[in-house]
Formats: C-alpha cells, structure tokens, sequence
C-alpha cells in the first residue's frame, strides 16, 4: 500500500471522526500507552501559564486537557487540521469543557500561516502522513518565539530486534492511514535541521518516538 494523498487522507479521518476517540483506546489492549505518550510529549514543550501553542493536525482535541494544565486559562491554544469532520469533535470536547481559550483552524498545515509571539508546537502521530512534513516543520521553526520548542510524537519502524514485526504494526495502523511507504518520512531529521538541541525518545519498544527541538537564537 502506498502513501495516501490529502484526499485519501480526508476521507478515512472524516470516516472515523465520530469513533476516533474510541478507536484510540484499543491500542491500550497491545500495550501502546497513547495517552501516556501524549502527556509526555506536551510535557517536553516547556509551556508556561500563558503561553500560546499550536497543535498541527489536532484531530478531535485528544491533547487539549493536557494543553491546558500547561498554558492554563490565560494561555491560548490553536488547533489546526484537514479535516471538517475532525473539528466538528474537536469543537464538541471544547464545548463540553466549556474552554475559552481555543481557537480551531480548519486548513492544510501546509499552508497554514503560524502566528506571531507563540512558544510552541506539537503534532502527535499525524505529521508523518503530511508530504509537506518538512516544510512545515521549518516554517513553525522560523515562526516560533526564542525558546520556543518544537515536539512531533508519531510511529517509526524500529531499527532494533524488533524490525521483524515492522509488517504487523503497520497492519495494525492501517486505518489511520498509515502505510510502509511512510517509513521513509523521518521529522525528527527536519527538527534537527531547522531546530536545536534535538532529543530523540523512542517509544514502544522503537515503534513511536518523541522528538523535541529548541529554537536557538544568536
């Protein structure tokens, strides 16, 4: 199977929107701590009561609490994705907390304009899928504040004993879109590229990682 076009890739997350969130539990029964995962990665953006964050691809808002015990109520925090039907959940999870604070943005992250005086960005397994990944990825680095951090979590193949499962996870990611194609987008490269400091966590046993960068200022 190859890579999906931003089409492709619109119509099964506008597919599963209504059960993304339920779906995402299940990966609990293999072991994959998800949310674990998510916490940790908010937690590398160093955020403070009143920063601004921007999540590329938020999907239904599965890292908005974590978000807001970050920035608190003072901060702001802007969402962005593809697609409709993702925001519709997202927007439902704002209203159902009753968050002021959260500004949704209905666009390609490719072409999405990044704001100024803001202290970070995170994706969490959807930046893989983006062919413009590394654009991306730069554009938030020269948009981001001194200090600010820039934090991808997503799947990888594992280069370690466990290679040899690399065919079942990628079976098992399927309906989000993922494929073996994608094995050959490395974001945590872009960051080192276009960011400092790189630290690269890998997760699952290599089959995820948290990467973080810091943008560095002469």
């Amino acid at each position: 199977m190859s890579a999906l076009n931003k089409s492709q890739i619109q119509q099964v997350y506008c597919r599963r929107a209504k059960n993304y969130n339920f779906t995402a539990n299940l990966y609990y029964a293999i072991g994959f701590r998800e949310f674990a995962y998510r916490r940790k990665a908010v937690r590398a953006l160093n955020l403070r009561e009143g920063n601004t964050v921007v999540e590329i691809s938020c999907g239904t808002g599965l890292n908005f609490a974590y978000l807001q015990e970050a920035v608190g109520p003072e901060g702001r925090i802007i969402g962005v994705d593809l697609t409709a039907a993702m925001l519709e959940q997202a927007q439902r999870r704002v209203e159902q907390h009753h968050w002021k604070n959260i500004e949704l943005v209905h666009c390609d992250a490719a072409r999405y304009r990044f704001p100024e005086a803001f202290s970070g960005i995170i994706s969490t397994f959807a930046i893989t899928l983006i062919p413009e990944y590394d654009e991306i990825i730069k554009n938030g680095a020269d948009a981001l504040k001194p200090n600010g951090r820039w934090v991808v979590l997503d799947f990888k193949l594992p280069s370690n004993i466990f290679s040899f499962l690399a065919p079942l996870g990628v079976a098992i990611t399927k309906p989000f879109g993922v494929s073996l194609d994608l094995a050959n987008h490395h974001p945590w490269e872009s960051i080192e590229r276009y960011m400092h400091n790189l630290i690269v966590e890998e997760l699952y046993g290599g089959f995820a990682y948290i990467a973080e960068g810091s943008k560095v200022t002469a």
